[in-house]
């Protein structure tokens, strides 16, 4: 009878221990691509991502990353109607640095589409829907080619720029970190941590984009999109620890197959473009992150705009490292 009785608790535990996992109402937000999705002190969770228009950013916040649905888009910037910053405003980053709002985000010009460049906007208003967005001009790299897809973040009282760009003599798009010494600058030489070498990043075309940083455990985990931006676009990993030399490629290890990809199982299609956020409480590590709800594309993926903005629990292995799963079937 005890062992009944202790077995019964324990199916209890479980059960409940279950049930507080969130669920959510998947997809959050349709037709928005290439989500960051941070939670601010304020309480509410902030969403930046690409409009299917490619013309303007907008942003959203809501208490809970389900309501961001219904949230009323606030739109901060539009494009230029000639030169730069004029054509193909993609994937919009708010961060918080200094006591000041900036957003990172990518755009060609009107007038040279695929003159890709990465370009920053200020805020110097405690409330990011208030105050002026001030055009702060292009990020420079160190060198002028194709860049798309800066993140931000800082480590042991250092921040770092990651971004996208390609490199003469070496085929695709690849990812680069380097020191910030501004919110708008970088400082010293880039090193590319990552470009294009198994043959799952490689379908369609030769990319590794859109890095995403989440530390915990002791190490930093670096995750990136690879291939074409259909349903062969998957997640790939990078790990470093947390003290080693972020600057130095040797301190990365790079996962051989992709951490996530699509699931016919589940109806989820190229799953990519990620960013990570917590639960309120901060106990419970969240991945966002894009995705199809249909795998064959008529056209070119560019011009499909269901890509949806999607969210997930991130389960952890026994070793310390991230399990992403499967993406989730809608609701």
């Amino acid at each position: 009878m005890a062992r009944s009785l202790a077995a019964l608790f324990a199916m209890l535990v479980l059960g409940s221990a279950l049930a507080a996992e969130p669920v959510f109402n998947n997809p959050l937000v349709p037709q928005r691509a290439d989500p960051q999705v941070v939670l601010q002190d304020d309480g509410n969770y902030y969403l930046a991502a690409t409009v299917p228009e490619y013309d303007r950013i907008e942003l959203r916040r809501a208490a809970s990353l389900n309501e961001l649905g219904k949230a009323e888009p606030n739109v901060v910037w539009r494009k230029h109607g000639k030169g730069e910053m004029g054509a193909h405003i993609w994937a919009p980053e708010l961060h918080r640095i200094g006591g000041k709002w900036y957003i990172y985000f990518t755009a060609g010009r009107a007038d040279a589409i695929w003159e890709i460049r990465l370009y920053v906007l200020e805020n110097s208003s405690p409330d990011p829907f208030k105050g002026e967005w001030i055009e702060r001009g292009q990020l420079k790299t160190g060198w002028e080619s194709f860049s798309l897809d800066a993140t931000t973040f800082e480590l042991r009282g250092q921040r770092y720029l990651l971004w996208t760009q390609t490199q003469p003599g070496v085929k695709g798009t690849n990812i680069y970190i380097a020191r910030m010494d501004s919110p708008l600058s970088i400082s010293g030489p880039a090193t590319m941590l990552t470009r294009p070498e198994f043959d799952w990043e490689k379908k369609g075309h030769d990319v590794n984009e859109a890095p995403a940083i989440l530390v915990r455990n002791g190490r930093v985990f670096l995750t990136y999109s690879a291939s074409a931006t259909d349903a062969n676009y998957a997640m790939g990993m990078l790990t470093a620890r947390d003290n080693a030399n972020l600057l130095d490629a040797a301190s990365w290890t790079k996962s051989p197959q992709p951490v996530m990809r699509s699931s016919a199982a589940t109806g989820q299609y190229g799953p990519g473009h990620n960013s990570f956020t917590t639960t309120p409480d901060g106990k419970t590590d969240l991945l966002v992150y894009h995705a199809r709800n249909y795998r064959d594309i008529k056209g070119d993926p560019l011009h499909d705009p269901n890509r949806h903005t999607r969210a997930q629990v991130i389960h952890w292995r026994a070793d310390g490292t991230p399990d992403f799963g499967e993406p989730v079937a809608d609701r």
